[in-house]
């Protein structure tokens, strides 16, 4: 039992006045004398005796009275729940993709809210949590009002953050009780999440009528040739085998290409298409089936013409560098020490020091300048360095130290494959591989670096130190012919070609929503310049990082929807971006909620949400008992006024 007025009950210490009344004589009686008192004194104790009974009757039925009285108003009540505490309804509601599927009743995320709306209790408080928003304090009304509004979104939010999130509110709301219920449909979810749970948790899975999706899982470029690109996709089926299912690409809106294929069970297939690679392609792929999931039937990806890539080589005239830069990705100039433009930094990616003897400072200077704002760095030694010159250098790059020339020849016997600069490079780890020698080399000592190709002696060829803006790549020996074979050798196209190729980030054929993307766009901008992402409804300014020959974009929130978005600087367009959800919205891979209540005794799964609020409401329910107390009280009264009427002492 539970009082709504406990303090009332405080009275009850009052009710030690008629006890003392009735247990003190305070009357005097006098004494008169008889000649013959037996017969007296005989009906006097009989007297006192049914006296002494009916004042013990008054005294109860008075104090049933009192003692009734003010229990009817400290307002008593019988209840599940300790009403005294404010009650929340907190409602975790998941609106990712993977909601946006049929159910028996129809559109799973629709269904829950307009349940929510409908058996939701009008007179409580509620917190509702989606995936992109949190609310506090909500009347029924409001939670109706942001339940209408709701939409899918590409954004997923953990489970782990959501208990998280659960704990924080208890723990600074101790006088507050929560009802916590989590709708979802608890993809790729598993139970280790539920370990470090302490409070009641209501469980309500959202469940597809069917369980088999085909999806567009990714798209890449197989090949290219002068004027066109085979593009590839890669389908995945889950389920059953499907025949004969259409897929199309498209332009824009113009119709490029229309395929069939069939997929076994549980499989994944690769369709190829061919498209110009001469103008901007902006592709969409689209599959005609009905499935658990129709945001995944279609899939975007953007082809933007190759941005030229600046390369500047300092010191020596290689034959070999204009030959491996003389492609169409690359601009590629070459300057001797004594006519160095150092107004050409501004517009180079790559910088190449090709086998100088000594680096003068006033290039040191200018070199860490062009370090600082994101160019990368490729330095070749001289046979015959100035070790100092080197020493101060690398120590204003802060990356190590360089150690004296040693004279020793050695094979180069190990390529890191696992190494993300060899990505692509190699279909298979080559076994029979004839080596490049050294006749000498100088040993480097950097901080933050990895080997990309080792000596014998594990001593580094060549190393790529990392800073916070740049990538600098160390070769620990000069290239000429008589000190190395290594320019005679296949290695050396891939590896000068992608010291080229990673220092402009190419742009990706699409970008996932939801989550951190690194955008490198070419351009310059001034100081009060910034470049913007918009499409035909919506524009905004992500984050963005400027270097003095590029701009790092960083996109996370925004863009919420699946599209095409144009990078513009002052309204003139520079690059067409595609974005797409993300594809482990796909998965069909789900937590058997059921499993949980046998081993978390403060987890209820509950089949709906109709369900879930009809037990709330009657664990909420409240017996008021105030009336028969007060019924107590008045017979009570009716009790003393019939002891006093009848009772004959």
């Amino acid at each position: 039992m539970q009082f709504k007025n406990p303090a009332i009950l405080y009275f009850l210490a009052l009710l030690i006045t008629p006890i003392i009344v009735h247990l003190f004589q305070l009357q005097k009686f006098t004494k008169v004398p008889f000649t013959n008192v037996a017969f007296l004194q005989q009906l006097t104790l009989q007297n006192r005796k049914s006296s002494r009974i009916k004042k013990w009757l008054i005294l109860g039925t008075r104090m049933l009275l009192f003692s009734a009285i003010l229990f009817a108003f400290s307002q008593p009540y019988l209840s599940e729940q300790i009403n005294t505490k404010q009650q929340v309804h907190f409602i975790y509601l998941d609106n990712s993709y993977s909601s946006n599927s049929k159910g028996e009743r129809g559109d799973l995320l629709k269904v829950a809210a307009q349940d929510i709306i409908q058996y939701s209790p009008k007179k409580s408080s509620y917190t509702l949590m989606t995936n992109n928003s949190f609310e506090a304090n909500l009347t029924q009304s409001e939670l109706k009002k942001s339940l209408l509004n709701i939409k899918n979104t590409s954004k997923k939010v953990k489970l782990s953050t959501v208990l998280l999130k659960i704990n924080k509110l208890q723990k600074n709301k101790s006088n507050t009780l929560y009802e916590i219920s989590l709708i979802s449909d608890f993809q790729d979810t598993y139970e280790k999440e539920f370990t470090n749970v302490t409070c009641s948790i209501s469980l309500i899975k959202l469940t597809a009528s069917t369980q088999n999706t085909l999806s567009i899982d990714s798209v890449a470029i197989a090949s290219t040739t002068v004027d066109n690109s085979i593009v590839k996709a890669l389908i995945r089926n889950q389920g059953k085998e499907q025949n004969n299912v259409p897929i199309t690409l498209y332009n824009g809106q113009k119709l490029i290409s229309k395929q069939s294929f069939s997929i076994d069970k549980n499989s994944t297939k690769t369709i190829t298409f061919e498209i110009d690679k001469r103008t901007d392609f902006l592709g969409k792929l689209e599959l005609t089936f009905s499935d658990t999931f129709l945001f995944d039937n279609q899939f975007l990806f953007a082809v933007n013409p190759n941005e030229k890539i600046n390369i500047l080589s300092i010191g020596n005239d290689s034959n070999y560098l204009s030959k491996i830069y003389n492609t169409s990705a690359f601009k590629f100039t070459q300057s001797t020490l004594e006519s160095i433009n150092y107004n050409q930094f501004e517009q180079q990616q790559l910088i190449i020091l090709n086998e100088l003897k000594n680096i003068p400072v006033s290039l040191q200077n200018s070199l860490l300048e062009f370090s600082i704002q994101g160019g990368n760095l490729v330095i070749i030694p001289n046979t015959f360095l100035e070790l100092s010159s080197y020493a101060s250098f690398f120590r204003k790059l802060g990356i190590g130290s360089i150690s004296s020339k040693i004279n020793t020849p050695l094979k180069m016997t190990r390529i890191h494959y696992e190494h993300p600069f060899f990505k692509d490079v190699f279909n298979n780890r080559v076994e029979n591989f004839q080596y490049p020698t050294s006749q000498n080399h100088y040993p480097t000592s950097f901080f933050n670096s990895n080997h990309l190709i080792s000596f014998e002696n594990k001593e580094g060829f060549l190393k790529e130190a990392r800073t916070k803006t740049n990538r600098i790549f160390w070769v620990a020996n000069s290239l000429e012919r008589a000190y190395s074979n290594f320019i005679n050798s296949p290695l050396v196209v891939p590896v000068f070609y992608n010291f080229g190729q990673l220092s402009l980030a190419p742009t990706q054929l699409y970008y996932p929503l939801g989550q951190e993307n690194k955008i490198e766009i070419k351009s310059r901008i001034e100081k009060d310049e910034i470049l913007s992402l918009k499409n035909n409804e919506n524009s905004w300014i992500p984050l963005q990082q400027q270097f003095q020959n590029k701009v790092v974009l960083t996109t996370r929130d925004h863009p919420e929807d699946r599209g095409f978005y144009t990078v513009t600087k002052k309204n003139i367009p520079l690059k067409t971006l595609a974005f797409n959800n993300p594809t482990e919205e796909s998965m069909l891979s789900f937590l058997d909620t059921n499993t949980l209540v046998t081993e978390y005794p403060n987890i209820s799964v509950f089949n709906s949400v109709k369900d879930l609020f009809k037990e709330i409401s009657e664990k909420n329910e409240v017996h008021w008992l105030w009336k028969w107390f007060l019924a107590l009280a008045i017979v009570s009264l009716l009790l003393e006024i019939l002891i006093l009427k009848f009772f004959k002492s």
